[in-house]
């Protein structure tokens, strides 16, 4: 692999899967984000800052995917070998709020995304999607790969979507497509808002946390992986696969995997290890927030086991990699604002 194109490389995971692929390899990358969005251009000069090494290794287009690319952009990205396309906003209830613009602009991305594959012809194109797009899952079990699709909300329809137009574009054309799916990322320059990020600053404040419950007091789950373990997991398929093309005549599909953490917690079982690990008391109330919110499924998950048979393991454990993510947090406040 002597080029990587990361789309959304400056949100919250692609920084984290630009900061893996230059530890970890000899790489390029060539990066693209509007910023824009949810991609901030700091984060690209927090992590590369004490880096100066990967600098010449390290191409930054700013484009906002809504729009075509044009061929002279095109010319400067020269020969990709491999396309991670992280670039979506990723809000569940920034998609209820305002549903339409939000699924036009994932529409539109990945549009544009898929027709860039077309013509830079990589090995493989990585589409990275969400857990969410299975809807609600059962308390302590997963959805597998390719269960039914039945989203909940604007935005996981919105990745549902995506995923449909992949498939087509493998069939139709022959895009080399791989769809991974992923619980809840967390990790150092989250969004503020996120829930990790969020309980720590109130914590850190003396603030209480709510924790959203259904009418019958049943805390909602998920699985949290720190996004490194996620690249981490991308770098390993990248590695270790090679994308299964569409055959004429045949009904088959793409390959798809599902990247999952070592631990499932409840949201209260999350602020309680967050306190715990900050050396502070947790003052939290139950809020009843399902019943008004139906697109919010109360319980997420994925069966992991077909990438672990194929020998993946999350290099570090859920409570190891928060801990790593409140003390860096603690020490670099301005991101928690």
């Amino acid at each position: 692999m002597s080029k990587v194109l990361i789309t959304g490389i400056g949100g919250a995971i692609g920084v984290h899967m630009l900061a893996h692929i230059m530890h970890n390899t000899e790489r390029d990358v060539v990066g693209i984000d509007s910023f824009h969005h949810l991609g901030y251009f700091d984060r690209l000069t927090e992590v590369t800052g004490d880096h100066q090494d990967w600098l010449p290794r390290l191409q930054v287009i700013r484009h906002d995917l809504t729009a075509p690319i044009t061929s002279r952009e095109i010319e400067k990205f020269g020969e990709v070998d491999y396309i991670i396309n992280l670039a979506s906003l990723s809000d569940v209830s920034g998609s209820i709020a305002d549903p339409v613009p939000f699924v036009r602009n994932n529409t539109e991305i990945m549009l544009t995304v898929l027709e860039l594959a077309r013509e830079l012809k990589p090995k493989t194109f990585l589409h990275f999607s969400t857990d969410e797009v299975y809807g609600s899952a059962p308390v302590d079990s997963g959805h597998k790969e390719w269960d039914t699709i039945m989203p909940s909300n604007p935005y996981s329809a919105s990745k549902a979507g995506q995923e449909a137009l992949a498939i087509a574009w493998w069939r139709s054309f022959g895009v080399p497509v791989i769809i991974t799916n992923t619980m809840n990322n967390f990790g150092e320059m989250q969004g503020a808002t996120k829930y990790p990020a969020m309980i720590q600053s109130k914590i850190a404040k003396g603030e209480k946390i709510t924790v959203h419950a259904a009418t019958d007091g049943t805390i909602g789950t998920r699985y949290y992986i720190h996004s490194r373990n996620t690249a981490d997991a991308v770098l390993f398929i990248l590695r270790n696969t090679d994308a299964h093309l569409h055959q004429p005549g045949e009904i088959d599909r793409p390959d798809r995997y599902n990247i999952v953490g070592d631990a499932q917690v409840d949201n209260l079982e999350l602020a309680q290890t967050i306190a715990r690990l900050m050396g502070k008391e947790l003052e939290y109330e139950l809020v009843d927030f399902h019943s008004h919110q139906p697109g919010h499924d109360l319980h997420y998950g994925l069966n992991g086991d077909k990438l672990a048979s194929l020998g993946w393991k999350s290099p570090a454990t859920f409570e190891e990699s928060l801990k790593k993510t409140i003390k860096w947090q603690k020490e670099h406040p301005e991101w928690l604002k």
